[in-house]
């Protein structure tokens, strides 16, 4: 007989043992797994690979947000920007990648209780010409020879621009009348005494004397300039560069729309760029000063002229200059206090409401203001200053008693003005 064959197992019989052999293994990776997680925490939560809109990775470059602009290292900037709770996470292990987006600073106020120009502004103003650096010339100045003279370049034809021994020019000037020089001294000193005299160039006094020692070597050129023999003159000394400036803005603007001029205020300075704001400093001290020595031959001049040329004030300002660094030079003074001081009837009109256009100043010149008023000696310093640093003050003589009691009076106005000022700004 023959012995009956086994059938063959098929496809889903042979999965099956698969399967069946499989389990015991699957079973002992579930049960190590669920071990190891009841030993280890739950993992930390990946962060996202940007930041998401409207913040911003403080910790990584431009690069490194896939941004042009630089390699992977974190900026001197950025790093300023991260409040130190914010770093100190980012030291500790890197939590809180992504800071919030930091408002924009505040841009600082250029006024500082509501009539002073702020500290962080003024020391942007350019510094002039340092005390150092004009004695030091002056000392010079008075031991050299000059060693030529030349036309052009000082103003009026009878003025020389002089070339002293030691390399260095200054302007000669010889005034119509001895009040002019006199008063181009005394209003340098002045601004000495209110604490601007870097604005001003420095000025020494000279004795005319063609057969001296100074003046020996232009003995020919002297002759020809009509200069008289004893005379005094100043020299002041030369600066490169200088260009021409036009009345900004508050005052330029304002004068060629009816020469109603409004007071300038911590207002209207929004939006103005800080290279404007630096000039505005300094023609904050120019008005204040040529108010007090009423020097009519800057910018009153300009207003006088708009009666017949309504552009005037578009034009450059009378001896006002510019120098390559932004500082304005107060040019040839020799109109103010003496000379000025005779013709206030003629241009206090204009003087006048320049002074009070004016409402923000430097806060050393208004406290210079105030104690000359309250100890009433702004005569007294105006001498002390001009006796102890002008070897021939004695030759010019210094203001007669009713000079002394104007500019006081000047003074005294100013303090009032900046008084106004201050209770103004306090109800604003």
């Amino acid at each position: 007989m023959k012995r009956a064959r086994r059938a063959a197992p098929g496809p889903l019989s042979v999965l099956g043992l698969l399967l069946l052999g499989a389990l015991p293994g699957l079973w002992t990776v579930l049960l190590r797994r669920e071990a190891a997680a009841q030993r280890e925490p739950d993992p930390e939560p990946r962060s996202p690979p940007g930041p998401p809109p409207g913040r911003w990775a403080w910790g990584r470059s431009p690069a490194a947000r896939g941004e042009p602009g630089g390699g992977g290292q974190k900026t001197f900037r950025a790093l300023l920007a991260v409040p130190a709770a914010a770093a100190g996470r980012e030291e500790r292990g890197g939590e809180g990648r992504f800071a919030a987006a930091a408002s924009p600073p505040a841009a600082a106020s250029p006024v500082e209780r509501g009539i002073f120009w702020s500290r962080e502004l003024e020391e942007q103003v350019p510094p002039g010409f340092a005390a150092e650096e004009a004695a030091a010339w002056l000392s010079a100045a008075r031991a050299a020879r000059v060693a030529s003279l030349e036309r052009g370049g000082c103003g009026r034809s009878s003025n020389r621009l002089a070339r002293l021994s030691d390399g260095s020019r200054a302007c000669v000037r010889y005034g119509i009348n001895p009040e002019q020089i006199q008063g181009e001294a005394l209003s340098y000193h002045l601004a000495g005494v209110l604490g601007m005299q870097e604005r001003l160039p420095p000025m020494a006094l000279a004795l005319v004397e063609a057969r001296g020692r100074q003046w020996e070597p232009v003995r020919e050129e002297l002759r020809g300039s009509h200069w008289a023999e004893g005379a005094v003159v100043s020299l002041t000394r030369w600066v490169d560069n200088l260009t021409a400036v036009v009345a900004p803005a508050p005052w330029g603007a304002q004068a060629g729309a009816g020469r109603r001029l409004q007071p300038l205020s911590a207002g209207e300075l929004g939006g103005l760029p800080p290279s404007q704001l630096v000039e505005l400093v300094q023609w904050s001290d120019l008005i204040l000063f040529d108010y007090l020595t009423a020097n009519f031959d800057r910018l009153v001049s300009n207003l006088f002229s708009l009666q017949w040329d309504p552009r005037v004030m578009r034009r450059a300002t009378s001896n006002l200059l510019r120098a390559p660094d932004g500082g304005l030079v107060f040019m040839d003074n020799e109109a103010g206090l003496v000379h000025g001081y005779r013709l206030l009837a003629m241009w206090d009109p204009y003087n006048e409401p320049l002074l009070r256009s004016v409402c923000i100043f430097r806060e050393d010149t208004a406290r210079r203001v105030a104690e000359l008023h309250r100890r009433r000696s702004a005569a007294a310093e105006l001498r002390r200053r001009y006796r102890a640093r002008e070897p021939l003050w004695a030759r010019l003589g210094f203001l007669s008693e009713r000079q002394a009691e104007l500019l006081q009076a000047r003074v005294d106005f100013v303090h009032r003005h900046i008084a106004h000022c201050r209770a103004q700004a306090a109800v604003l």
